[in-house]
């Protein structure tokens, strides 16, 4: 008897070790998730600020012609709003890396989204646009299909850095590069001229979207800042900000300044929040009802950026 007593202490003592160890560790999760979608937050205002200042100094600068890239990026980098802009959306590219370090791409990703709306704060109250009744309908409709989208993430268990498989994911990144090249030469196949900012908007997002992927595909590597440098995926995501980085300076010197960064941000958004469930395997809800209100929450996001006009500079209101 005194034995078995003495097993049965034991396991009691085993468990409630264990008990223990599991607490600590799910805490420990959490307090990332949280610092995750913190540091998204962050990126989002950033990120909207940065765009802003960048449209206020492409709009001084020389029109962009990819034909001449080095000299583009001078006649950009001339304009000290430009310069500015794109020294806050480094920062902000930061604040992005290390939330896809602690958080899933879909949950950054939603978060990130509210940077639609926090556009058209900033752009009213910072740099002088007039956000009408229509732009603040769009705005509302963006935060509920956001709070939807969050509300019905389920708990990733953890697993921040999913697997992938390489054919998925060189699939999902040749398909989102494909849609960007589309997007770019717009007015080629047929699409009207005055449309092309927004379009060159959106391209730049996706490509973001092709850099913002592959870069979380290299927060996942183990083998230290070696195998970031050899990794095809760093090369990728190059590539993919060079290509997005002309296109958004382009797209706006040709647009209104709030349809087109919308357009960037939609995209780049819809972009990861897709590759974190499809390439990394960022779960879906379990039931029927998740699944319609996560589908009609992604509706109401892109619906608003579309229903959205474009604000007009106060001055030219009150004129």
């Amino acid at each position: 008897m005194g034995l078995k007593a003495g097993a049965l202490s034991t396991d009691a003592e085993i468990d409630r070790l264990a008990g223990g160890r599991a607490d600590r560790a799910g805490l420990l999760l959490y307090s990332m998730l949280n610092l995750g979608i913190f540091l998204a937050l962050l990126c989002a205002v950033v990120t909207q600020l940065g765009f802003l200042y960048k449209h206020k100094g492409a709009n001084e600068a020389a029109q962009v012609d990819i034909r001449h890239p080095l000299r583009s990026v001078k006649e950009l980098f001339s304009s000290k709003w430009f310069a500015i802009g794109m020294a806050v959306a480094t920062s902000a590219w930061f604040f992005h890396v290390a939330a896809l370090a602690f958080a899933p791409m879909s949950v950054v990703q939603a978060v990130l989204s509210t940077g639609v709306v926090l556009l058209a704060v900033m752009a009213e109250r910072l740099f002088g646009f007039k956000v009408g009744a229509r732009q603040w309908i769009g705005v509302g409709m963006t935060a509920g299909g956001l709070f939807l989208l969050v509300i019905t993430l389920p708990s990733t268990g953890g697993n921040v850095h999913s697997s992938y498989s390489l054919a998925g994911m060189i699939a999902f990144e040749a398909a989102l590069l494909a849609i960007g090249a589309l997007l770019i030469t717009g007015p080629r196949m047929g699409a009207p001229d005055h449309h092309h900012g927004v379009m060159l908007g959106g391209a730049a997002g996706v490509l973001f979207g092709v850099s913002d992927v592959a870069i979380k595909a290299l927060t996942g590597l183990h083998d230290g800042l070696l195998g970031v440098i050899l990794s095809p995926w760093l090369l990728v995501a190059i590539i993919g900000s060079i290509i997005a980085f002309y296109a958004s300076a382009r797209g706006l010197q040709d647009g209104e300044a709030v349809p087109v960064i919308a357009s960037t941000s939609t995209a780049a958004n819809v972009s990861c929040i897709l590759g974190g469930i499809i390439v990394f395997g960022d779960p879906m809800p379990a039931d029927v009802l998740g699944i319609v209100v996560q589908i009609f929450a992604f509706v109401m996001v892109v619906v608003a950026a579309l229903v959205t006009p474009p604000p007009v500079r106060a001055a030219a209101a009150n004129a």
